[in-house]
């Protein structure tokens, strides 16, 4: 391993180590704030605790999904997964949004139709009870979003980026189901902490019901956008553009290279990405100088990204229309790039 690989490598493991810690503060915080509001919500019979309780649960099983996500994603590659498993990190958070929208969503959307059909009498001091317990689970989902956003910003500030871009371009999936998740818990706070206190003031369940609603609603919503982006990261998602365009440039820039013809990427993990690429060379080489040529690129281009570790180069002669196809490939790189400027 070279001195940059190893470098990248103990970046990373640092990450995930930060990420580990945030982890495990936003499950601590979890499981206490869904067992008070699970008191609270049945001692004051409100809708909307019960729908935060909910929330809670569901965020504490996630948790425990990004928590095994981080140690199954590490394990090394053997003969029925020869490129590693990197993809569990993938699968895990897909799992945690299975369950935002199971147990988060789609109960918070029950209480709230139920709420819309209750006729009971809600206790006033109960309900000062569970504004209270309400109170507390802003302040410790506050706590955990902050440290989350503490480590995002620490990674903007080494990638030269602003908070709120280096949040669009996060691309660890356990971490940004962790924002997410503390991000629609401190919002599902505020709406309950809403609902119930216009339910007081004026007697209507439906503040309540409706903000139970929107809980739901929202969970539902990021519950679709991780796991659209989990499902994409599965299935085999390219690096981004602007990756993609240096890696074509630096093939492109070498002296043995005529053409290259065709350049496919895929993300196999949060440090292992495969790029396979059809090149041709110029002509006057024999056979031992195109494996000499083939073994210098790929190690430099390991050396140039240490997380492209799987590179194929497959030397073939390009037709006119395999170069004309290259370069509206490279037209369409070049406009993505330019729309998505960071790069992994």
């Amino acid at each position: 391993m070279t001195e940059q690989s190893e470098k990248a490598a103990g970046s990373r493991s640092d990450e995930d180590s930060r990420t580990k810690v945030t982890i495990i503060m936003a499950l601590g915080a979890n499981l206490v704030i869904a067992v008070a509001k699970a008191v609270g919500g049945l001692f004051a019979g409100s809708p909307a605790l019960l729908s935060e309780a909910a929330h809670s649960v569901a965020d504490s099983m996630n948790e425990v999904f990004l928590l095994a996500s981080l140690k199954r994603s590490k394990r090394a590659p053997d003969n029925e997964h020869p490129f590693g498993y990197g993809k569990d990190r993938f699968f895990w958070s897909l799992l945690a949004a299975v369950g935002i929208f199971t147990m988060g969503g789609c109960f918070s959307v029950f209480q709230g139709v139920e709420a819309l059909h209750s006729t009971g009498e809600e206790s006033r001091s109960g309900y000062l009870v569970g504004l209270g317990v309400l109170v507390v689970a802003l302040l410790a989902e506050g706590a955990s979003l902050a440290k989350a956003l503490l480590q995002v910003r620490g990674q903007a500030r080494a990638a030269g980026r602003g908070l709120l871009q280096q949040i669009r371009v996060a691309d660890d999936p356990a971490l940004r189901t962790v924002m997410a998740e503390d991000g629609t818990a401190v919002i599902g706070v505020l709406l309950a902490i809403a609902g119930m206190a216009l339910h007081m003031a004026t007697g209507q369940v439906q503040w309540e019901a409706g903000a139970s609603l929107a809980i739901g609603v929202l969970l539902i919503y990021v519950a679709y956008r991780l796991g659209k982006d989990a499902r994409g990261q599965l299935i085999g998602e390219a690096v981004d553009p602007g990756l993609q365009l240096r890696i074509r440039s630096f093939l492109a820039e070498q002296p043995e290279i005529d053409a290259v013809t065709s350049l496919l990427t895929m993300r196999l993990g949060m440090d292992s990405t495969l790029v396979a690429a059809r090149v041709d060379l110029v002509g006057g080489l024999d056979s031992e100088e195109v494996e000499e040529i083939s073994g210098r690129i790929k190690g430099e281009m390991r050396e140039k990204w240490p997380t492209a570790d799987h590179v194929f180069l497959d030397i073939t002669h390009a037709s006119d229309e395999d170069r004309s196809r290259a370069g509206r490939d490279r037209e369409i790189l070049d406009g993505a790039a330019t729309e998505h400027p960071a790069g992994h």
